[in-house]
């Protein structure tokens, strides 16, 4: 069973970024869609939400509608409240629409009444405040969702699915919690239409990164939750969901009564053959969901699906995808063992070409290895584990543990050299040069990694400077935490995690304030003779004012990245092709890595 995104079903729903159903212009295009889904043996279920007041972007919705004129939690957004002539009319346009997908050989609907999305609004007493026959109590609140829910049944049939995802726990003031969830299941179950029911967390507020959550907490955070929730709809198929990228935990929830079935959204975008790979026994093969969120991230200002461990997202052959060979066998060194250089390194080896890898480090992975390590990250070494394995299978032969100078590289007498040697945090302008190659002031990487080996506890004060803003940054000050006292943040930006997702950047400012660190913005340290004394000044960038910090203990910093990119030099004199990947070219992101790694392994 595959669920679309949101369709646009009704006719203000016309934003450019929603496969268009309710004008009736791509009728041939759905029914396409649907027979190429019913062919392969699945069905397609087209998702029914509006977003209402609810926004994650950047400034307010001035077309956006709701059930109250309340402002939404997050972007402040006050929408217009809907008469309840035009509730009628929005329950009609939905149900003529999904008419038009059951016409279509759509096999059933989804209503996404969770996310703080419309339905959610509708709800929730903290964003309805009607006085009519949709505002009221919990009954009085559902009633647009079963309204619609008869709609459909009346328009499409019988045998048409109409599945529901209800809010489980939106964590808010007066919103939904588990035993209002609870009740709602009791209602749908009594309205006697609904196929199946499945629960979301968090909404269009504080809570949005619930609904997505990462390593930083349990795996499978909402299983046993829904389980619960299941049993007060016990005639209806529930669905469990959230964080579930491992074929084993399927099977358990399955096994053990605890959903009827499993739901799968992040780990099917990194591997779309995820269900074939593990109906065959193939786990090993399973490029797995790195719970980084980027693709949320990339969807939500409207771009492109894009994936941290699948550079082919969308591409026709993505599913179970093996390399094409090449023409002609090439002799590649590949200078680098992190994640760009492995790509590059497997992808050129399974088109056939004799593949070297040399790199500093003795174990593969580079940067993304140590970020594994840190608080959040374990999933992170999915990448270069999948990446590992099938390197070996093509035969890519490594010799790590070894710096790679000019002469090392000519001596493999290399056709091509792919140079994935990334990046290095800049030294900081306040910092005296005569520093530089001391351990007095290590950069964030340095630090982490020593940090690592160690399980004490050191009295006073970690000064962590923030210029980078990844989750790499953010991770290495939650282990300071777990080292030292007292952790301050400085950063010379107006907030944390400015390089992050919305998504993941709520869920970094809740540790870091939640652990008690404290975090200085629009500020950076300046050098003094104090140092010394273990006085740490920070000065304000906008003001000027100074604050002292005391009983210094460490003095770290993310600072900018610098391409590590010293060797191009040498080669290029030597008129050997090259090609940068990731970091060495200009200091990116982990997708970027992949990405970039795995088109020159195919271009090669």
């Amino acid at each position: 069973m595959t669920v679309s995104e949101p369709l646009g079903m009704l006719d203000h729903q016309t934003d450019g970024f929603r496969v268009q159903v309710h004008d009736g212009s791509n009728r041939e295009g759905l029914a396409r869609w649907a027979t190429a889904v019913r062919e392969a043996g699945g069905h397609l279920i087209g998702q029914i939400q509006d977003s209402g007041r609810g926004r994650h972007q950047a400034g307010r919705n001035h077309r956006a509608i709701g059930p109250s004129p309340l402002p939404d939690d997050m972007s402040w957004t006050v929408p217009h409240g809907l008469t309840t002539a035009e509730v009628e009319r929005l329950i009609e346009q939905f149900a003529q629409s999904a008419g038009q997908l059951a016409d279509a050989g759509f096999s059933g609907v989804e209503l996404s009444a969770g996310h703080g999305h419309l339905f959610h609004q509708f709800l929730a007493a903290r964003s309805n405040q009607r006085s009519d026959r949709f505002g009221g109590d919990l009954a009085d609140r559902c009633r647009l969702i079963l309204e619609l829910i008869e709609s459909l049944r009346r328009v499409c049939g019988p045998a048409f699915l109409i599945g529901v995802k209800l809010p489980g726990d939106d964590g808010l003031v007066d919103g939904i919690g588990l035993e209002q969830a609870a009740q709602m299941s009791r209602l749908l179950q009594d309205a006697d239409d609904v196929d199946y029911l499945t629960y979301c967390w968090g909404a269009h507020a504080n809570t949005l990164d619930w609904h997505l959550p990462d390593l930083h907490g349990e795996r499978t955070p909402f299983v046993e939750a829904i389980a619960s929730l299941g049993k007060a709809a016990p005639d209806i198929a529930v669905g469990a969901l959230g964080l579930i990228t491992d074929p084993n935990e399927g099977e358990r929830i399955i096994r053990d009564g605890k959903a009827d079935l499993v739901m799968l959204g992040r780990a099917l975008v990194t591997d779309p053959a995820w269900g074939l790979k593990s109906a065959a026994g193939r786990e090993a093969d399973i490029r797995y969901c790195v719970s980084c969120n980027s693709c949320w991230g990339s969807i939500v200002v409207n771009n492109v699906l894009r994936c941290d461990n699948n550079p082919r997202v969308g591409l026709a052959d993505e599913v179970d995808w093996r390399p094409t060979p090449a023409g002609k066998p090439k002799r590649i060194v590949i200078v680098g063992a992190g994640i760009a250089g492995m790509e590059a390194a497997w992808v050129a080896a399974g088109r056939g070409h004799d593949v070297t890898v040399l790199g500093t480090s003795a174990e593969v992975g580079g940067k993304t290895r140590l970020h594994s390590a840190l608080p959040g990250g374990e999933h992170l070494s999915s990448i270069y584990d999948y990446q590992a394995l099938q390197a070996q299978r093509y035969g890519v032969k490594y010799a790590l543990g070894q710096h790679a100078d000019g002469a090392k590289v000519q001596s493999l007498e290399p056709d091509v050299v792919v140079l994935a040697t990334g990046s290095r945090p800049a030294w900081p302008s306040y910092l005296p040069e005569e520093y530089r190659d001391s351990d007095w002031f290590p950069d964030v990487r340095t630090a982490a990694a020593r940090l690592l080996g160690r399980s004490d506890r050191t009295a006073g004060t970690a000064v962590l400077y923030d210029h980078d803003h990844t989750a790499f940054t953010y991770a290495t000050a939650e282990l300071l935490c777990e080292r030292f006292e007292q952790v301050v943040l400085v950063t010379p930006r107006e907030a944390l995690a400015q390089e992050e997702a919305l998504v993941n950047r709520l869920g970094i400012n809740r540790r870091i304030y939640g652990k008690g660190i404290r975090v200085m913005t629009w500020s950076a340290p300046i050098w003094t003779d104090e140092i010394e004394q273990g006085l740490l000044r920070i000065r304000h960038i906008l003001t000027g004012e100074e604050h002292v910090l005391e009983d210094l203990a460490l003095l770290t910093h993310a600072t900018a990245r610098v391409p590590n990119d010293e060797l191009a030099h040498a080669l290029r004199e030597h008129g050997i092709p090259m090609h940068l990947v990731g970091d060495c070219y200009a200091p990116r992101s982990v997708m970027v890595a992949t990405h970039e790694g795995h088109q020159v392994g195919n271009q090669l």
